[in-house]
């Protein structure tokens, strides 16, 4: 029967790396603040007292629950320790081949995501409409309300553009913008066709209806 590999610490066996946290129990007044604040499981909580039953999980380096333990019952090894050991291990051969792989992992998951994306459909939730022509007794907006209740689309940032009133009343070409937009974050794309279709039976010219992602 295979023995399961130890843990090591870039190369280091961990059960040679003397990097182990110190639980006074006199000291601890059982706030369960590194119980809760180590992501790794060292600390249990036995008679209202932290206890370091999983040392060997504990980051090297890292004394982030002694350094929040509101009494100070959490110590650790001086870094001292940990320095002489990377010079005399040589750690970093290790580390460096350790950073190439990492990286590797990262540029791969990257070029992955980049691929999905790619991949991915995008789908536009609004779409601006542009229009011209004569709106005095069309009553093209009332109609366009019409179109857009109990559905769920809106109408939003409209602008009529008329060269002057009395132009307008004499049924002089005016220019019309909008935006189609989903309430619900879904794809315009269906609703902005009735939208077009309104507006060519209106008598308007459809000068654009351009998604926009």
């Amino acid at each position: 029967m295979s023995e399961t590999p130890k843990k090591q610490w870039h190369g280091i066996p961990r059960d040679e790396v003397p990097w182990l946290p110190t639980v006074d129990p006199e000291a601890c007044i059982g706030c369960q603040l590194c119980y809760v604040t180590c992501g790794r499981g060292v600390y249990e909580m036995h008679d209202g007292i932290a206890v370091a039953v999983s040392a060997m999980e504990c980051m090297v380096g890292c004394s982030t629950c002694g350094n929040v333990c509101p009494t100070g019952a959490i110590s650790f090894p001086n870094m001292d320790l940990i320095w002489k050991m990377e010079r005399e291990r040589q750690i970093f051969r290790t580390v460096k081949k350790e950073a190439l792989r990492k990286h590797e992992r990262e540029d791969a998951l990257k070029a992955r995501d980049a691929a999905m994306s790619a991949a991915r459909p995008v789908i536009a939730t609004r779409a601006k409409v542009e229009l011209a022509g004569e709106f005095g007794d069309k009553k093209f907006l009332l109609r366009l309300e019409a179109l857009i209740e109990n559905e769920p689309f809106d109408i939003v940032n409209l602008r009529l553009e008329v060269p002057t009133v009395k132009g307008a009343r004499q049924k002089a070409p005016s220019f019309m913008t909008f935006e189609v937009t989903s309430e619900r974050q879904e794809g315009v794309a269906p609703f902005l066709e009735r939208v077009t279709t309104l507006v060519r039976d209106a008598g308007l010219v459809l000068v654009a209806a351009t998604p926009v992602a």
